[in-house]
Protein backbone atom coordinates (compact mmCIF):
# COMPACT_ATOMS: atom_id res chain seq x y z
CA UNK A 1 0.00 0.00 0.00
CA UNK A 2 1.24 3.54 -1.11
CA UNK A 3 2.14 6.04 1.78
CA UNK A 4 -1.32 7.93 0.36
CA UNK A 5 -3.49 4.81 0.52
CA UNK A 6 -1.80 4.44 4.27
CA UNK A 7 -2.77 7.90 5.30
CA UNK A 8 -6.29 8.14 3.41
CA UNK A 9 -7.06 4.68 5.16
CA UNK A 10 -6.67 5.91 8.56
CA UNK A 11 -8.28 9.34 7.84
CA UNK A 12 -4.95 11.17 7.27
CA UNK A 13 -5.07 14.19 5.08
CA UNK A 14 -1.94 13.49 2.37
CA UNK A 15 1.04 16.10 2.48
CA UNK A 16 3.88 16.32 1.36
CA UNK A 17 5.77 15.90 5.02
CA UNK A 18 3.41 13.15 6.04
CA UNK A 19 4.47 11.14 3.14
CA UNK A 20 8.16 12.10 3.21
CA UNK A 21 8.16 11.14 7.06
CA UNK A 22 6.22 7.76 5.92
CA UNK A 23 9.34 7.01 3.64
CA UNK A 24 12.22 7.86 6.44
CA UNK A 25 10.58 5.80 9.07
CA UNK A 26 9.87 2.89 6.35
CA UNK A 27 13.89 3.26 4.37
CA UNK A 28 14.93 3.52 8.39
CA UNK A 29 14.02 0.43 9.55
CA UNK A 30 14.88 1.98 12.54
CA UNK A 31 14.40 3.97 15.88
CA UNK A 32 15.64 7.28 15.04
CA UNK A 33 15.07 10.50 17.07
CA UNK A 34 13.13 13.60 15.73
CA UNK A 35 16.38 15.10 14.53
CA UNK A 36 17.72 12.74 12.61
CA UNK A 37 14.12 12.43 10.80
CA UNK A 38 14.01 15.86 9.93
CA UNK A 39 17.35 16.24 8.50
CA UNK A 40 16.25 13.36 6.09
CA UNK A 41 13.03 14.76 5.14
CA UNK A 42 14.72 18.21 4.64
CA UNK A 43 17.08 16.10 2.23
CA UNK A 44 13.24 14.95 0.09
CA UNK A 45 11.56 18.44 0.66
CA UNK A 46 12.73 22.07 0.52
CA UNK A 47 12.21 23.07 3.62
CA UNK A 48 10.21 22.05 6.98
CA UNK A 49 10.49 22.81 10.27
CA UNK A 50 11.50 20.85 13.46
CA UNK A 51 7.51 21.47 15.07
CA UNK A 52 6.33 20.24 11.65
CA UNK A 53 8.11 16.94 12.11
CA UNK A 54 6.83 16.43 15.35
CA UNK A 55 3.40 17.23 14.80
CA UNK A 56 3.58 14.55 11.38
CA UNK A 57 5.15 12.18 13.55
CA UNK A 58 2.05 12.76 16.54
CA UNK A 59 -0.05 12.46 14.01
CA UNK A 60 0.57 9.31 12.69
CA UNK A 61 2.01 7.81 16.00
CA UNK A 62 -2.16 8.21 17.35
CA UNK A 63 -3.02 6.93 13.73
CA UNK A 64 -0.93 3.61 14.34
CA UNK A 65 1.38 4.71 11.59
CA UNK A 66 4.15 5.03 13.52
CA UNK A 67 5.17 3.72 17.06
CA UNK A 68 7.36 6.37 19.70
CA UNK A 69 9.47 4.94 22.12
CA UNK A 70 11.23 6.38 25.40
CA UNK A 71 13.95 4.83 26.36
CA UNK A 72 15.02 6.11 29.78
CA UNK A 73 17.67 9.06 29.26
CA UNK A 74 17.22 8.99 25.76
CA UNK A 75 15.07 11.44 23.57
CA UNK A 76 12.30 9.81 21.97
CA UNK A 77 12.68 7.33 19.06
CA UNK A 78 10.42 6.48 16.14
CA UNK A 79 9.68 3.51 14.38
CA UNK A 80 7.61 2.67 11.03
CA UNK A 81 6.95 -1.42 12.60
CA UNK A 82 3.77 -1.22 14.51
CA UNK A 83 0.83 -3.29 15.75
CA UNK A 84 2.94 -6.47 16.76
CA UNK A 85 3.48 -5.79 20.72
CA UNK A 86 7.05 -6.67 19.96
CA UNK A 87 9.77 -4.72 22.40
CA UNK A 88 13.00 -3.21 22.51
CA UNK A 89 16.70 -3.79 24.30
CA UNK A 90 19.04 -0.94 24.68
CA UNK A 91 22.38 -0.62 24.41
CA UNK A 92 23.63 1.23 27.91
CA UNK A 93 26.87 2.01 26.41
CA UNK A 94 26.49 3.71 22.98
CA UNK A 95 22.25 3.77 23.27
CA UNK A 96 21.86 1.78 20.07
CA UNK A 97 17.87 0.58 19.92
CA UNK A 98 17.04 -3.12 18.20
CA UNK A 99 13.60 -4.89 18.46
CA UNK A 100 12.94 -8.00 20.11
CA UNK A 101 10.22 -10.23 19.16
CA UNK A 102 7.58 -11.23 21.58
CA UNK A 103 8.24 -14.53 23.04
CA UNK A 104 4.11 -15.52 23.41
CA UNK A 105 3.14 -13.96 20.02
CA UNK A 106 -0.37 -12.84 21.61
CA UNK A 107 -0.89 -9.11 22.53
CA UNK A 108 -0.15 -8.40 25.45
CA UNK A 109 2.04 -11.88 25.38
CA UNK A 110 3.02 -10.87 29.44
CA UNK A 111 0.01 -11.24 31.98
CA UNK A 112 1.00 -8.77 34.81
CA UNK A 113 0.31 -9.58 38.80
CA UNK A 114 -2.73 -7.36 38.86
CA UNK A 115 -4.69 -5.44 36.04
CA UNK A 116 -6.37 -3.42 38.62
CA UNK A 117 -9.58 -3.72 36.29
CA UNK A 118 -7.89 -2.61 33.11
CA UNK A 119 -8.72 -4.61 29.68
CA UNK A 120 -5.19 -5.00 28.93
CA UNK A 121 -4.13 -4.68 24.84
CA UNK A 122 -0.33 -4.04 25.00
CA UNK A 123 2.69 -4.70 26.92
CA UNK A 124 5.91 -2.60 26.30
CA UNK A 125 9.14 -4.05 27.83
CA UNK A 126 12.50 -2.75 27.23
CA UNK A 127 15.40 -4.41 27.35
CA UNK A 128 19.17 -3.15 28.92
CA UNK A 129 22.51 -4.47 28.62
CA UNK A 130 25.51 -3.87 26.15
CA UNK A 131 25.79 -4.10 22.69
CA UNK A 132 28.30 -6.47 20.97
CA UNK A 133 30.42 -3.30 19.92
CA UNK A 134 30.45 -1.52 23.51
CA UNK A 135 30.95 -5.26 24.84
CA UNK A 136 34.05 -5.89 23.00
CA UNK A 137 35.52 -1.75 23.71
CA UNK A 138 34.42 -2.57 27.67
CA UNK A 139 36.76 -5.94 27.00
CA UNK A 140 39.62 -4.18 25.61
CA UNK A 141 39.74 -1.27 28.15
CA UNK A 142 39.59 -3.73 31.26
CA UNK A 143 42.93 -5.02 29.81
CA UNK A 144 44.91 -2.51 29.63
Amino acid sequence: MSGEDLLRARGLRVTRPRLAVLEVLEQSRGHLDVEQIAARVRSRLDTVSTQAVYDVLSALSRAGLARRIEPAGSPARYESRVGDNHHHVVCRGCGEIADVDCAVGEAPCLTPSQAHGFVLDEAEVTFWGLCPACQLKRAEEMAQ
